[in-house]
């Protein structure tokens, strides 16, 4: 059986287009499968248009959300419910293509558990192809984790490797990374991602930010190790000016001005100390959101049957 997971938000336009490319991808492949769309909250027609076509095929079902969770809470709901052997995750634009789904089984069934897709073009704005290209690099240089570049949630996962990710009890969701976490035999398959069919992209740079932030603290050890190596290079440039002005003192007989030199290290080391005492701080922020323990996500309805 194959589970599809699309998570939802306004795409009230698109709906139809996801209906009938999503099912006719997974009938070309199965007639066992279900497609568990995720309402994240919409403020528009999407949760009736969802509705309809679970009314039409009840292998079509919705889960609606509280209020908008965001995309990681809401793909996360969509798995925490699907019943499949093999579980896919695509969203809702149609940006990611449903018809490679049947490249993705076929990897399956060759006995890879992680079948994940890989944009080699991208037709968006040259700003976001940027970003974009430069947090897969930073992340691949400072992560633990060996995150494939240029990938997303576009994936299928076998059962066990679904198991495995669920158990993984983090607020600050970064579900690729979960996934490239967990291990197991992977393989990406490249695609040339589309532009929006209609509507407007949901995640705006913000959103963006905050998705890296979270790969880069929930994967990376770098942020707290940067502080020692920031320590270590205050003290040497300190030393260093020391030493300046001892050999000016003792060969020139002058030292740099009193007041000035004083306000330059002042501004200098308040500005390190903000620098520690932030991250230190976010680290702290992420600690108390674990010990909380606030459940990811709300459901309000369910159509499943």
């Amino acid at each position: 059986m194959i589970s599809l997971v699309i998570p939802v938000f306004n795409e009230e336009e698109l709906i139809d287009q996801l209906y009938n490319r999503s099912l006719n991808s997974l009938k070309s492949i199965t007639n066992d499968f279900e497609i568990i769309c995720v309402d994240d909250g919409s403020t528009d027609s999407s949760l009736q248009e969802l509705i309809r076509c679970h009314e039409q095929d009840k292998r079509f079902k919705v889960l609606s959300l509280s209020r908008n969770f965001g995309h990681q809470a809401a793909l996360l709901a969509g798995l925490s419910f699907a019943k499949g052997d093999c579980i896919a995750m695509i969203d809702g634009d149609l940006q990611d293509p449903p018809e490679l789904l049947g490249e993705f089984h076929k990897k399956i069934k060759e006995g890879y558990q992680v079948v994940y897709a890989v944009r080699k073009k991208r037709k968006e704005s040259l700003v976001k192809r940027m970003a974009y290209w430069l947090f897969y690099r930073i992340m691949g240089s400072i992560s633990k984790v060996n995150i494939a570049f240029d990938s997303g949630d576009f994936s299928m996962i076998t059962r066990e490797v679904l198991e495995q990710m669920l158990k993984i009890p983090e607020q600050s969701l970064f579900l690729r990374g979960s996934r490239s976490w967990v291990g197991f035999k992977q393989i990406g398959i490249e695609y040339e991602r589309e532009k929006r069919a209609a509507g407007r992209p949901k995640y705006n740079f913000k959103m963006l930010f905050n998705l890296a932030y979270n790969g880069i603290f929930s994967f990376s050890d770098f942020p707290i190790k940067f502080l020692w190596k920031l320590g270590f290079v205050t003290a040497l440039l300190s030393a260093i000016y020391i030493l300046i002005i001892f050999i000016k003192k003792i060969f020139f007989g002058t030292v740099p001005e009193g007041f000035t030199t004083l306000v330059l290290a002042i501004i200098f080391f308040s500005g390190v100390q903000l620098i520690c005492i932030g991250i230190l701080g976010e680290y702290i922020v992420r600690i108390y959101d674990e010990t909380r323990k606030k459940p990811l996500f709300i459901l309000k309805e369910k159509y499943l049957d």
